[in-house]
Formats: C-alpha cells, structure tokens, sequence
C-alpha cells in the first residue's frame, strides 16, 4: 500500500520524539536516582578525577585527559575492567574497574559532595559539559568535548572554564546521545514532510510505493548488461553471484537478505568493486561504526580510493588511516590547517599556568576565533577531499554531517539495514538514486527503549518536541521497530528480493532448526563447515562426548532450577536493593542453578583443551549475565554477553542459557523468534543450549518446535544435582 509521504514524515517525528525522551528519561533517572559512587559500581561512571590535561584534538576539539585525583593514594579494587585493563600490583592511581569505553558520550562536571541536595546536583551537571570518550587506559580517560561546551568557556556559564577552574575533583557518567536525534533524523524527516510532490524523484516514489520498481529479467546469468561479468574474487557461489547481478541491474532499490555466516560483508566488497567499474559514486553506510569499519578493513586491500567520515575516537585503529580526519592532515591539503592547530595548542597550555581571572578569558576569547579559524580552513579541505572520492564510508548519522552536505551519489549501500531505524536510513537516501539494502529481518531489529513504541495517539509521546510533532497526522499502528528492509520487503514483496543461501559458520546440525524454521529450507552448509567439531580445532584439542557432539541440549525440566527475579536474589540474600549493571535498566530474571551447569559445561570445555577465547556464554537476561561474571576470571579470555548484544557475533563454541523455569510457564522476551534465531546462529562447532523445556514449549508454537527438535536431534542430557554439588 502507497504511503503518504508528510503522513510517514510525521509519525516517524512524533516516534522519535517519544523515543527520545524515553532515553533522556532513563538517563537522566540514573544520574538524579543514584549517587556517583553507586553508578561507578555499576559501571556506568568515574568518579574522583581531576583534569591533568588538556590538547587540541582532530577537529579542532578540546581534549580533556582525566586522572584519578593523586590525593586519594593508591586505587582501590580488583582488576581493572571495561576499557581499562588489567590492574598490575604496584601501581598507583589506576582507575577503577569500570565499563566505559571508547565513543560512549559522557557527562563531565564537578562532582556532589556527599551531602548535596538535589538541586546542588542539578546545578553542578547543568554547569558540565558532554564528551567523547576519545581514549581509556589504565591511568587516564580522554574526552574530547562538545562543541557547544567550548564556546561556553570563560563566560560564566560552565564549559570547559568552569571544570578547569580551583582544584575540585569531577566525575564523568554515561549518558544518552540526544544530538543525533534532535539534529539529523529529525532534519530528515522536517525534509521529508515538506517536499511537494513535484520533487519527488522516481527513487523516492518507489520508496513510498508511488511507483513499481522497474522490472528486473528473470535469468540475470543471460542479461547482456551484467551476465558476463569479469568477477574479482571468481570464488563467489551462486547465490551470491546472482544477489550481485540482480543489485546491478535494479534501477531503484535492491535487498540482499544474508543469513547468519552467508558472507553478506563479502558479497557487498564484491559489489563495491563492479559498482566502481561501472564508474558509479558509492555511499556505503551502516547503523554502527563496527558495521562501516569491517567494510573498510575488507576494501583497503583492494586500494580502493575511499574515504571513512566519523568520529576518530570511534573508529577501528585498523581504518584510522582512512580516516577523513587522518587524511586531512597527512594530505597537501591538511598543511593549511597546521600552524593553526600549533596556536591552539600553545593557548591550550597557557591556560593552566594562569590563575588570573581576566587573562583566562582572554585566552579563552582568543581560543574560540582561532577555533573558528581552525573549522573553516578544515571545512575547505574536507570538501576538496570528499569532492573527489569515488566511495564514501560512514554510519547513517554520519553520512548527515557536514561534510557531505549537497552532495550526490549513484547509489547508497547500506549494510545491516534491517537492524537500522528507517528514519537513519533517509538520512543517507536523500543524497542517493538508487539503495542496496543488506541485511537479515528475521534476525533482532533496533533496540527501541521507549515503553510504548507504537503509535496510537499524542499521549505517549513527552515533551515539547513529542507535543509538536504529535499534533501533526500520524500513522496508526505504526513502530520504530518497522525497519525499511521490513517496510520495503511487505511493500513490494520478493520481487525486489535475494537471498544468500550457503552459509559459512555453522555445522550442518546446528543450522538446520533455523534454516527450516525461518530460512524456508534453503539454507546449505558449505562443505568446509558441514561437519567440523570442536576436536577438529586447529590445536590439541581431547575427544570427549563434549567434543564430538556439535549440538548439546541440557534439560533442566522438573522444577529442581527454579528462575529468580531480582527482588527474590536480593532477599535472599538478606540485602535490600542494590545498584548493579543488570538493575540499571529495569528487572530482569536468573537461574543460579543453570548458572552452576554453565560453569560446569565450560570447565569440562576448557579440560578437553578447547581454548577460553573460543567460547562464548549468552543468554537474554542481564541478571543471568552478572550472576556468570565469575567466569570471566576462572577462565580468563571467554566472552559473555546478552543474546541481543552478540548479534553479527560468532564463536566456536556457544552455550545459551534459556534462564526461564516456571510452574506458569511464562517466558517473556523469549518468546521472540528473532532472538532466539540470533543465539541458536552464533556457534560454528559447538551449540549447548541449556534450559528447562517443560517450561520453554509453553511460550509459543516456534518454541515448543524448537524444544522438540532439540528432544529428537541434540545430544539430549539431564543435569546430576549430586555432580553439581560437588563441584561448588
């Protein structure tokens, strides 16, 4: 069905503006709720710094480097987590463990007091600045801060100035990322809803389903324009071949729909490449920076001429050379900007060394026209460089920054696309006359954080933004979770469709549920993968019944592992409520005694020889997670995380802990077949799922399915209470 484009426009701006005061609620709650020290335990925040530092950075930002404050002696705690690293005996002033990392955003201010009030509070944050975490080391955090925050300094407001004035301490704590919303999606969509008719190109009226896409041939293989085709890499299989031609010949819009391990990422470097023997201008975006980076990492060998856009603190240091940053300092070009950035620096440095009122702002006057200064002359050169590059690379808000600001594209490939808000997406259409969509629908759509994400009516949006955008006509029913891979695909049906099919990860029986499940069967396990196990590791590796059994099913069924919310761990423990990283964001479930057979199933692992780094635990619940951090220092090198945190992830052997076993048979979120999909796909070798299955088959029909299959096909056990006992 067509859609009204100002009506789309329009509901995606009141969606936005809902889910934007849902994260700036969550975060502010977390900031105002819990005091510095219990977000520091949480992993969301750092707190007693003192600025040791500050530089110009790229772009022209102000770096502050963050230490903790020497006062304090030597640092407390274990050893060093998140971006940190490790705590080595006898060194003083290391940060604490702490789960911050490169590109979060944070809040920099001067830390409360113990006894502030809630007002001291609210005044000493409006007083902060927000950041970049640029770098974390053992010693030291750098932020690069906002732009606003620097034109700030020295006015009385707060900023910089204010942080760097007296010897107070401050603290820093993750924070939402409102600027991309407010600013490029939201510009998008005000774009968007007031183009008249008459504008829209027949791109976008395909897009909206105005029009039919242009009618493909049937057998491509024969087409004269892209049958005989001169492959770079000659070693691509059929489907693969075809997901190519068929995105060569579409005039409007392409998807490749890539199962988990079918060598999507490989398919697009190959597209890439006969895209640019066709002498077409390519902007390769994705929703995140690891998405755009593989791409760069897997194009660079083929000395491509291109050009990465993004933040540098948030790219790969593999790509950082491709970097517009980079590229605009080492070009002829980025001479210009140099003998600036030494004047900034020497300013930078003299602010320290004063203590006088007046003269700061003076140097601070003097900093904001060279920075000025700095930004046009960077402007200039930028422009130059991107003018002249065949292919661009940066996420979907990336590609709304100013640098590719009026210009133009034969075609805009955008990687992951069905885990992408459709409103980041236009953000790259709009410069575009044709889109190839990559991606997986029936894999976990974006994470939507507000709690009512449908729209019905003005109600549920907050705010001045949500009020504004809710008066205007609105779609009912719809969701942010509707991605445009979904929208297209239900618009204009499989015709504008092809999918991958030989996978490249997973035995043969670990990918047969999902392949007949979701996969409509067509799934195949290439020869090298179809029958490999754990004993057939690269290294020594022992031939037990752990090894040799590509898919494990531990049936905890009869009650004897009953799951727990947090409130029933906390009592239990005879503790009240406590601030961990599974509480932030709402109650969640665990299962000690699935927890015990995880630990147990990983020490028989690793005893047979199968490496730590090689194996992953995950499971849906963040309460389930904190419960299994042990781990992580019993066998130093193995990766836990959530179902949802590991997609595009892969192991060589994976444990999924279900969690949920109850007399109701209540499953919740597990109930999603997406989710399930992505942690029953991750494993190459070696899939053990753990869980109860009386429980589980109640959830639904895909889950009572799964639970059968597994009965009839998976190596089928039942834990030993007495084994487990004796291991604790």
């Amino acid at each position: 069905m067509a859609l009204n484009v100002p009506e789309f426009a329009q509901t995606q701006l009141a969606l936005l503006a809902a889910e934007l005061a849902a994260e700036v609620a969550e975060s502010a709650a977390l900031v105002a709720l819990h005091s510095p020290a219990a977000l520091q335990r949480a992993g969301v925040a750092l707190t007693n710094l003192v600025v040791a530092a500050q530089r110009t950075g790229l772009g022209g930002r102000t770096v502050l480097e963050l230490a903790r404050d020497p006062a304090l002696g030597v640092a407390g705690g274990g050893k060093g987590g998140g971006g940190a690293g490790g705590r080595e005996q006898g060194k003083e002033n290391e940060l604490p463990e702490h789960g911050i990392r490169t590109g979060d955003i944070v809040l920099l201010s001067e830390q409360p007091s113990g006894q502030a009030r809630k007002r001291e509070v609210r005044e000493l944050e409006r007083r902060g600045v927000k950041g970049v975490v640029t770098r974390v080391g053992n010693a030291v955090v750098a932020v690069a801060v906002d732009e606003k925050a620097e034109d700030r300094e020295g006015d009385g407001s707060g900023g910089v100035g204010a942080l760097l004035s007296g010897e107070k301490r401050v603290w820093i704590v993750k924070v939402a990322d409102d600027v991309t919303f407010r600013s490029r999606m939201n510009a998008t969509m005000e774009r968007l809803a007031k183009m008249g008719e008459a504008e829209y190109s027949p791109f976008i009226r395909v897009l909206f389903g105005l029009s039919s896409p242009s009618p493909v041939p049937a057998d491509l293989s024969r087409d004269p324009e892209v049958g005989e085709i001169e492959w770079v890499d000659p070693t691509l299989n059929d489907s693969q071949k075809d997901a190519i031609r068929f995105a060569l010949a579409s005039r409007e819009i392409a998807l490749i729909h890539g199962p988990p391990g079918t060598g999507k990422t490989h398919t697009l470097i190959e597209l890439i490449l006969q895209l640019l023997k066709r002498n077409q201008r390519i902007l390769v975006c994705g929703p995140s920076n690891i998405s755009v980076d593989n791409i760069v990492e897997r194009l660079a060998p083929h000395k491509v001429p291109l050009i990465r856009l993004g933040h540098p603190a948030r790219l790969l240091p593999s790509v950082l050379n491709h970097s517009l940053d980079v590229l605009t300092r080492t070009s002829e070009a980025g001479a210009i900007v140099k003998d600036v950035r030494a004047e900034m620096d020497a300013k930078q440095a003299s602010i320290r060394k004063t203590r006088n009122a007046k003269e700061r702002r003076a140097i601070y006057a003097d900093l904001k026209e060279l920075r000025k200064e700095y930004r046009e002359r960077e402007r200039r050169c930028v422009s130059d460089l991107v003018a002249g590059s065949k292919v661009v690379l940066a996420t979907l808000h990336g590609s709304g920054g100013f640098q590719l600001r009026d210009e133009q594209f034969d075609v805009v490939i955008i990687d992951e696309a069905s885990q992408a808000l459709e409103a980041q997406c236009w953000v790259a259409l709009l410069a575009a006359k044709k889109a190839i969509c990559a991606g997986d629908h029936l894999q976990l759509p974006p994470t939507i954080k507000s709690l009512n994400s449908k729209m019905t009516k003005p109600s549920s949006t907050k705010g001045k933004d949500a009020a504004a955008a809710a008066d205007e006509p609105t779609i009912k029913g719809a969701t942010l979770e509707t991605t445009l891979f979904d929208r297209l695909l239900k618009l204009h049906g499989p015709s504008i469709k092809r999918m991958l099919t030989t996978q490249y990860r997973m035995h043969e029986k670990i990918m047969r549920f999902p392949s007949d499940e979701l996969y409509e069967g067509k799934l195949i396990a290439a020869d090298a993968v179809k029958a490999r196990l754990l004993r057939d590791l690269p290294y020594e590796v022992a031939d037990t019944d752990d090894t040799t059994e590509p898919l494990v099913f531990i049936d905890t069924q009869g009650g004897d592992f009953p799951e727990k919310n947090e409130d029933e761990q906390q009592d239990a423990a005879g503790g009240g409520k406590k601030l961990t990283k599974s509480s932030l964001y709402g109650d969640s479930k665990s299962n000690e005694m699935e927890a015990a057979l995880v630990r147990q199933h990983v020490r028989r692992l690793v005893d047979a020889g199968v490496k730590p780094e090689d194996i992953a635990v995950v499971t849906p619940y963040n309460a389930q997670l904190a419960i299994l951090a042990p781990l992580k220092e019993m066998f130093p090198g193995i990766e836990l995380g959530s179902v949802d945190g590991f997609q595009g992830r892969e192991k060589e052997a994976v444990i999924v802990s279900l969690v949920r076993s109850n007399a109701d048979g209540e499953v919740g979120f597990l109930g999603e077949k997406r989710r399930l999909n992505v942690a029953m796909t991750r494993p190459k070798r070696s899939l053990t799922v753990i869980g109860d299955s009386e429980t589980v088959k109640k959830g639904s029909k895909f889950l009572k399915d799964w639970m059968n299959f597994l009965e009839e096909n998976a190596d089928l056990r039942y834990p030993d209470l007495s084994s487990l006992s004796q291991e604790a």
